[in-house]
């Protein structure tokens, strides 16, 4: 057996002992010093306990995050309310012809500036003039035809009165006669006579009322004759008035008014026209801020080439469409240069009521895990805290953000290194203005 190997193991083993854990008194004895008075229980006048409540809170303490916080207090801010739209023009008319002919006049090109009643269109009269002086002629004729009309009215009025005259003679003698019959001073042949003229003359006082019920009659009809020729004339005249197709306000033509020798019927197309100054902007508001809007508040819109101009709101709808459940919004701006035209995007802002709101860096955002925006906060008993917040508007100096209490400590560094709970070391900065 090899003696040598065991005890070289032996010598390994001590020394590894002494290395690993004898290393203070080893290292004592090769300097020539003493090792520092210890107790297993720890430095003088420390108990056990109080030496295990240290070590747990030192642990505690190593686990609290630094992070960068700001002081904010809420300030009164005129909220806004953003909307994509389009511009719309004040008016647009597809000009039509109300009778047919063919166009006589030259036409004028699209693009080109109207005012109202300019003229876009002229048809040819044709024969107009002559319907027009056939209908006064009419109109000539039943004019003439009410004198001898009213004349014959007093005629048959004047017939009627001598008929009456002679029914009141007829029945005297009608009576007379009766009487000396009764008597036997007169025959039954006179007075068989006086009842027939009796009868005659009522037939000639019915015959006499007819009469002047017919020359009534005439009359009205002579009237009525001059009343259908008054309509006759002025049918003619605006058929002549339509030959003329004007602008119904001033405007831009979006096409080309009809080409010379065009035949344009009854509502053929003579020229599309535009009103563009005032011109609107046409937005879409959820129902959830519809209400925030009121009609006369103030408005602005930025175009994508960066211009912006404002306007007031005119119209906001009290319906919503039936797909988006949006409500159409109007404002109108002035377009006195024209250099707004129909159909551009636009981003809209309304003015709103004023909300609370801080003023936060946009980078102190963040999300839960929920997927709500919002920020973290310091709590009282400094832990993080996460408050879900609204965006309010979005400025150069920072987010403008409502749903905070008015005094609130805003983590703006370290927010995403933390959870609700963990306790934290806040170092604060300057409140952004």
């Amino acid at each position: 057996m090899r003696i040598v190997p065991l005890i070289t193991a032996i010598v390994v083993a001590l020394i590894l002992y002494g290395v690993v854990l004898k290393r203070d008194e080893v290292m004592a004895f090769a300097t020539g010093t003493a090792p520092a008075e210890q107790t297993e229980q720890g430095t003088e006048g420390d108990t056990p306990v109080e030496t295990a409540e240290a070590e747990a809170e030192k642990p505690a303490a190593e686990a609290k995050v630094r992070v960068m916080a700001m002081k904010s207090t809420a300030q009164l801010v005129d909220t806004q309310i953003i909307l994509r739209g389009e511009t719309e023009a004040m008016r647009e008319v597809d000009v039509m012809a109300e009778t047919a002919g063919k166009v006589i006049s030259e036409p004028l090109r699209k693009g080109a500036f109207v005012q109202e009643g300019e003229l876009l269109c002229k048809l040819d009269p044709g024969t107009r003039q002559t319907s027009l002086a056939e209908a006064e002629a009419a109109y000539a004729n039943a004019l003439a035809g009410v004198p001898e009309a009213q004349a014959r009215v007093p005629e048959a009025e004047a017939r009627l009165a001598e008929a009456n005259a002679a029914l009141s003679e007829a029945k005297i003698n009608e009576t007379a006669a009766s009487r000396l019959s009764e008597g036997g001073f007169a025959s039954e042949t006179r007075v068989a006579a006086a009842t027939a003229q009796l009868r005659s003359s009522e037939a000639a006082v019915v015959s006499a009322q007819a009469g002047v019920e017919a020359a009534k009659a005439g009359l009205e009809s002579a009237q009525a004759a001059i009343q259908a020729a008054e309509a006759g004339v002025a049918r003619a005249k605006d058929d002549i008035a339509k030959l003329d197709i004007k602008a119904p306000f001033a405007g831009l033509l979006e096409t080309d008014t009809a080409e010379l020798g065009a035949l344009l019927t009854a509502g053929g197309h003579c020229a599309s026209i535009l009103q563009l100054d005032p011109i609107k902007l046409v937005g879409f508001v959820p129902e959830t801020q519809v209400g925030k809007i009121a009609v006369g508040s103030p408005a602005g819109a930025r175009f994508t080439d960066g211009s912006t101009i404002t306007g007031r709101v005119s119209f906001v709808s009290r319906r919503a469409d039936a797909l988006t459940r949006t409500f159409r919004v109007e404002i109108n701006v002035p377009n006195t240069a024209l250099q707004i035209s129909a159909g551009q995007t636009v981003e809209i802002g309304i003015q709103a009521e004023g909300a609370p709101a801080h003023l936060v860096p946009q980078s102190a955002l963040t999300l839960n895990d929920q997927g709500d925006i919002g920020v973290r906060t310091v709590s009282d008993d400094m832990t993080a805290q996460f408050m879900g917040v609204t965006i309010l508007r979005d400025t150069q100096e920072g987010m403008l953000v409502a749903d905070l209490p008015e005094t609130v400590n805003i983590i703006t560094v370290g927010q995403e290194f933390v959870t609700d709970g963990v306790p934290v070391i806040p170092s604060y900065e300057d409140v952004l203005q």
